[in-house]
């Protein structure tokens, strides 16, 4: 059973006041660090000023639209990222996936599920890691994979196709990594579930596609002509053994 750090920093980034009290609370009783921020501008001064170990970023800010506090963090990290967005703004949902958010939660949600998909993605991160030092890593660790101009290191948590690092947020690598340990097998987005430690395929499904798409824009030398990652119809994605 993977357990958490005590002193994991999150950052609430949330302007109700009675939902941020309510959550830093619950949080706090987790074994959780919260910072709150009610608004973007604050969110960007505490992001620059201090570690942090996962963002939980409302959509809906005062001051500034949540998406574009996501893409200003991707700009400089791959801190995790948990969206709350209003139910049925499937569009923002999209869109936050695509710009890099690993995770989101429609609002009203219980508690206990957020936890648990907080915990999810920092369970799926290796180690606080900005990109900078990613794409500076040093030596291929432990299950190093090589696909001709493609790379895949597991103890670097980083992918690089012809020596520059793909920007991938922590749970598009991991999808990479299951695909690419399992090249040349079709795999159901079951059974990509299944393997990326169980995590249930309800939350996902609908979004799953978007991280294909980005992880074929990552890795791919046409995204609309894919090579590696392949979508087989009706059975699932295929990563194929490209070897130049």
């Amino acid at each position: 059973m993977a357990h958490m750090n005590p002193v994991d920093r999150i950052l609430l980034v949330e302007d109700d006041p009675r939902l941020a009290e309510m959550l830093t609370e619950y949080l706090g009783q987790s074994g959780f660090r919260v910072t709150h921020a009610p608004t973007g501008r604050e969110a960007m001064t505490h992001i620059a000023a201090a570690e942090i170990d996962a963002v939980i970023l409302d959509l809906m800010l005062p001051d500034m639209d949540g998406l574009d506090v996501c893409r200003q963090l991707r700009a400089t990290s791959d801190v995790p990222v948990l969206m709350l967005t209003a139910r049925g703004d499937a569009i923002d949902r999209i869109v936050g996936l695509e710009i890099g958010a690993d995770d989101y939660l429609p609002k009203p949600f219980e508690p206990r599920e957020l936890l648990a998909r907080l915990r999810a993605i920092l369970r799926r991160r290796v180690e606080p890691r900005p990109l900078d030092v990613a794409r500076n890593a040093g030596t291929p660790g432990e299950g190093f994979l090589r696909f001709g101009r493609l790379e895949i290191d597991p103890a670097a948590h980083s992918a690089k196709l012809d020596g520059v690092s793909c920007d991938l947020t922590a749970y598009q690598f991991d999808l990479l990594l299951v695909m690419a340990k399992h090249a040349g097998r079709v795999l159901s987005r079951d059974a990509l579930m299944d393997l990326l430690k169980g995590e249930p395929l309800e939350a996902f499904d609908r979004s799953i596609d978007v991280h294909m798409s980005r992880i074929r824009a990552a890795v791919e030398d046409d995204p609309k002509k894919p090579r590696r990652i392949i979508t087989v119809r009706g059975a699932g994605y295929l990563f194929a053994k490209v070897q130049d």
